[in-house]
Parts: C-alpha cells; structure tokens; sequence
C-alpha cells in the first residue's frame, strides 16, 4: 500500500469476524466477473496476472470496502477501527484513512510528468480539471498519456495517489470510458456523465473488471498476432541478404557501383534507401493490416541497403522483395561481392527476439546520441509529415488534415496523437531518440493544441 502510510492495522482488523465477510463481498465484487468468465479460482489469480497486480487488485477491493457503508446502522470500517484501534496508529495515518474512506475511484490520464516529483493527471471519467499528484516513485515509471485506474486522495493540502494502481492499455481505457458513455446514454466525449452516487460507488468494482477483462485473455493464452501486408501487399517476413565482398574490394568501390542503381537513395555514406514507385493517389484500403515506411512524398521505401564491415547488408519485408532486392544486388555489383546468404524471421520470432533483447542483425557499434538522436529525429520528422495526409484507420480512413475540420474528427486525432505520444515514451531507456521525440510540431500542426492537456 501507499508507502508512509502504515496501513497494516487496518489491513489485520479486515480479515477479522466482524468485517471479513464484507471484505470477502469486495473482492468478489472486483474479481468474480472476470473469475466467472475465464474460469479461474481466487487462488490462482496470482499465477495469471502475476504476485504485483494480484497484490494491486486486492488493495483496490480493499480501499473500496474503507469507502462503503455497511447495512444496517451505517457501519464503515474506518470509523470503527479508527475507535477501536485508533489509540494505536499515528495522528497522519488517522487522516489518511479518513481522506482514503471519502475517496472515488477512477480512471486517470498521466500528463506533465515530473520524474522524481508528481505528475497532472484528468480525470477520464467524470471530466474534472487536472489535477497535480505528488507522487516520487510512480513519477519515475509513467509516462505521457499512460491510463491508471487509481484513487486521487487529499491529505494536508496535497493529492497523493493510494497504493491500488492499475495500469491500463489506452485501448482498454477508451473502452471502458465509450461502455460507460453509452450506458449513461451519452454519446459526445464532451458531454459530462453526472455520475450519482450509485455510480461512483460502483466504479471501483467496474475498473477492476474492466482491468482483468483486457489482462487475463493476454495472459492465458497465445496472443494471436494479426498477418501483417507491406505495401505490395505482400506478407511481412523480414530477410536479411548479406553479400560479402570480392577479395579486395572495399566500401568505397561498392558505394559508387550503388549510386549508379537509380532506385537507391544514399542517406548516409554507408546507408541507402531502395524506393519504390511514387504514388498516382491515395492508396485504397485493402482491409489487410498494414506495414510500411514511406519517404516525405509518399514514395515507398521497399528496403535498405547498408555496408557494414566487409559486407553489403540488404534489408526487406518480404520474399517476394527479397527475391527482388538480390537480383537487383547481383547484376549491379557483378564481380565486387559473393554469394548471398539470406536469414529470415517472422513476425512472431522478430517480437519475441525484441522481447529477450536480442535482434536478427549483427551487433552494432555504439552509436553516441548526439550522433543517434538527430538522425533518427529527422526520419521521423520525413514519416510523420507523411502520415498527416494518410489514410488512418482509427480516424475512419481519412487524414488527420481532413479528420480536424470537424469537432468530433479533432477529438479522434487528438487520441491518436496521444496513443502515438504515450508508445514513443514506453522505451526502456529513457535517452532512446524514439523516447525523446517531440510530438508538439504535429498538434500545432493540425490546430488542435488546445486539446494537448
């Protein structure tokens, strides 16, 4: 639970006869829909989400018993531990729990984070005004835009969050907030819920569930990784076809031979981009899931060719571009490299290789970030710019330029905005140039800096 706050007095005195009963009513609130479900005991959740968010989830069902009122005379366990036990606890955890039994549960969007300090967090559900959290530990692990199911508690002039914390996805989170809306019969995002008090009372149970509904299918099974199309339509499978070079042949001879191919773009003195054709139009929807990078114009970038070492490095998407790509090599660069070796990996293998930190290419050296970080900033810059005048497929097919002439469309792109804001600042290292990216250009941009809060 929150750390200051000793809360194992009040912890003990739950479990006790005279309240364990309705703390056991609490936590089959918040845990025996998903239970029912997918078919799982009580027992057995901290083996399918793990010991932290089973230990998480059992604060959550137990800062909501702080908060109920029990039937009949109005009990509440706060005030009667407070007057049984309160001789024992100190004066700051006996305002702790009276501001805990007098909190609402909800769900939050993290913004302005200060590492080390606190964080503003908008109150997703009821639509109040952002709020500042002196918070040091969780400032150190959230991220722009992350979603939190948490209770915001007052104490001494200071919003502190409680110790139950859910992390949500911001698919899960939209999902639950749209459930809700339609529930109350409100269909604009800018439309308040007026939750009663029924509703505020329910919401803890709600958000756990909500929680577990979107975590437990994950984690009891394989995920089903969607078939993912590059832009020929073609399946993505990455080939990696190396060509090593002839005896005596160096760089130099080989990137000269490579200028000569009218498809490669050099990018760097050791880096080329194989392009496609330019676009007539806007390319149609396939309906297939779909894969690419593309310059500023909109031309394809089929592939890359790269010189590392003693070798030529081609990158690409598919076999069918593969087969492509070690043609083109083998009539340009005649008599300067040797028979290619081809390694290829799938979808599947490519993210369980990034999941245990391992890559499919070759070492590389280090590259410093002053070096790193602009370059990457600027191909970024060239794929984002791209994106704008783009199809989306989360805004309805249309462009994000199109999306933001209308007030509803400026709302979908500004969720979009912050889903790609909140996916860059997920890196592990905090230094990664995808972490540092500064989105700000894109919602000035479009005109909609305004909702950027």
């Amino acid at each position: 639970m929150k750390r200051g706050h000793d809360l194992s007095g009040v912890m003990k005195f739950a479990t006790s006869p005279a309240w364990g009963e309705h703390l056991g009513e609490a936590l089959g609130d918040h845990l025996g829909l998903a239970m029912e479900e997918f078919d799982f005991e009580a027992d057995e959740l901290a083996d399918i989400v793990g010991d932290h968010w089973a230990g998480v989830l059992w604060g959550c069902a137990f800062e909501d018993l702080l908060t109920r009122t029990i039937e009949p005379g109005d009990r509440n366990i706060v005030d009667d531990y407070i007057r049984r036990r309160g001789w024992n606890e100190s004066g700051s955890t006996k305002i702790y729990l009276r501001a805990l039994r007098s909190s609402v549960m909800s769900l939050y969007e993290v913004s302005e984070v200060e590492p080390g300090s606190g964080f503003l967090v908008r109150d997703l559900i009821q639509g109040d005004e952002p709020l500042r959290v002196s918070e040091r530990s969780a400032s150190q692990t959230l991220k722009q835009w992350d979603r939190i199911g948490a209770r915001v508690v007052q104490v001494g002039g200071k919003h502190l969050l409680s110790g139950g914390v859910l992390s949500f996805t911001m698919e899960a989170a939209e999902a639950l907030v749209a459930d809700l809306r339609r529930s109350k019969g409100k269909r604009s995002p800018r439309t308040a819920l007026n939750l009663d008090a029924d509703d505020l009372a329910a919401l803890p149970a709600l958000i756990s569930t909500a929680w577990l509904f979107d975590v437990v299918p994950k984690t009891m099974g394989p995920a089903s990784i969607p078939t993912l199309h590059n832009s020929d339509g073609e399946e993505v499978v990455f080939h990696r076809v190396r060509f090593p070079f002839a005896r005596g042949v160096t760089q130099a001879l080989v990137g000269e031979r490579l200028d000569t191919i009218p498809a490669l773009q050099r990018e760097t003195t050791h880096f080329w981009n194989w392009l496609g054709e330019e676009p007539n139009g806007i390319a149609k929807s396939t309906g297939r899931m779909a894969w690419g990078v593309t310059m500023a114009d909109g031309t394809p970038v089929l592939g890359n060719v790269e010189l590392k070492g003693r070798a030529l490095i081609l990158a690409v998407t598919s076999a069918e571009r593969a087969k492509r790509g070690t043609a083109l090599m083998t009539d340009a660069l005649a008599g300067l490299v040797g028979s290619p070796l081809t390694t290829i990996e799938t979808v599947e293998q490519a993210m369980a290789a990034r999941a245990e930190g391992l890559t499919m290419s070759e070492p590389a050296p280090a590259i410093a970030p002053e070096v790193a970080t602009p370059l990457i900033h600027a191909m970024l810059d060239r794929q984002y710019r791209a994106t704008l005048d783009e199809p989306i497929g989360i805004l309805g097919d249309i462009t994000p330029r199109a999306a933001v002439q209308t007030a509803a469309g400026r709302h979908r792109v500004a969720g979009w905005l912050k889903h790609l804001e909140n996916r860059s600042s997920s890196q592990l290292d905090a230094n990664d140039p995808m972490a540092t990216y500064d989105f700000t250009w894109m919602w000035r941009e479009l005109g909609i800096e305004n909702l950027r809060k």
